[in-house]
């Protein structure tokens, strides 16, 4: 009879960017139970909303995650928005929803050199970069900021793009398309990443939807699940349409986000074309009061952000949900059965920002 063994995976791994804690009971190679630890990097920012002015607190909710940066500060900039029925002008959502995007190519290009590099595949992971430093340019050249862009405001936005900069940013996606595709179909046909992948972390679309989990994660089970349907910022006035597929494994989530890459470069260029004159912010008085949950699409998936005011330039309470919170019971539920081995590709294939989620 087998005897079963704790072997603790992580904080400090090889193969995992994040510092994940989980403790893996095994039987010889197989895991029978995973055990996650949550707190290891704890920073707590949602002290700080006590202290800091509610205009000013967005540069702390926006280095909540180093990746999702942008899309935190617009969550946290539409609670407050919500609350003190701030109408946005549009030009402000467009360039919201721009930058959103361009932050999800770039999560996502990472998120696949990463994982790639976790399977061994070195120069897939530098080609991903590669590819994102082209994104992260011009991220740069548009907020100033290539990771952390402080562009978001309450209110609108701090910066504008002027329109030839705009041709200039649409002529650019044609060239990131092409080597968007080249990269996809290494991901999509490579028979040495369908062995580690396909079949491997199984996810059934109940478990997914029953455990809660959001973003590629639940996407790849075949539930079309996407806080961009809700229509904020500017989507509501663009084609779009969720990445899913049914198989509910590694390949699958990998598929999800390959994918999705393409849905970014289409809703850029929608927004380009169609983005509106006007203001990109309005003149905000007085002090938020009441609560508000807002839901935004991260690239790992849904993100709540509640805010409560008192009335006062202090909120009362900044709660957020991250998507890796949420999808690690999901993630739990993947690891039962599997093979230590395989271990590091199915915890990357949630693409974990432990940061982001004990913040």
């Amino acid at each position: 009879m087998s005897r079963q063994v704790v072997v603790p995976f992580g904080p400090q791994h090889p193969v995992l960017p994040e510092p994940i804690h989980l403790d893996l009971v095994l039987e010889d190679e197989r895991v029978v139970e995973a055990i996650p630890r949550i707190g290891y990097v704890h920073r707590g920012l949602e002290k700080l909303v006590e202290k800091r002015d509610y205009k000013d607190y967005i540069f702390i909710a926006e280095r909540i995650c180093g990746i999702c940066s942008f899309i935190h500060s617009v969550g946290y900039s539409q609670g407050i928005e919500a609350l003190m029925e701030i109408e946005v002008p549009a030009r402000a959502e467009y360039l919201r929803t721009i930058w959103s995007e361009y932050s999800r190519l770039h999560s996502h290009l990472l998120w696949l050199g990463c994982f790639a590099d976790g399977m061994g595949f070195e120069n897939l992971f530098m080609q991903s970069w590669r590819i994102r430093e082209s994104v992260l340019d011009v991220l740069e050249e548009t907020t100033g900021g290539r990771v952390i862009q402080g562009s978001c405001k309450v209110g609108g936005v701090r910066k504008d793009i002027a329109a030839p900069q705009l041709a200039q940013m649409k002529a650019g996606l044609d060239i990131l398309q092409s080597e968007v595709d080249d990269l996809v179909a290494v991901f999509t046909d490579e028979p040495t990443i369908k062995s580690r992948t396909v079949g491997v972390g199984h996810l059934s679309k109940k478990d997914a939807w029953e455990l809660g989990a959001v973003g590629p994660m639940v996407r790849g089970s075949g539930i079309k699940s996407d806080m961009r349907m809700l229509g904020y910022g500017a989507y509501e006035h663009l084609d779009f349409k969720p990445v899913t597929h049914d198989d509910g494994d590694c390949y699958a989530r990998c598929l999800v986000r390959a994918e999705e890459m393409s849905v970014s470069i289409d809703l850029i260029r929608q927004a380009i074309d169609t983005i509106p004159e006007g203001e990109i912010e309005v003149k905000v008085k007085g002090n938020p009061d009441g609560e508000y949950f807002s839901r935004v699409e991260q690239p790992r998936g849904e993100v709540l952000h509640f805010v409560k005011g008192g009335g006062k330039k202090n909120l009362l309470r900044h709660r957020v949900r991250t998507p890796t919170m949420a999808n690690v019971p999901a993630l739990v539920k993947t690891l039962g059965g599997c093979q230590m081995a395989d271990v590091p590709v199915i915890v990357l294939s949630i693409d974990p920002c432990i940061g982001c989620m004990e913040r």
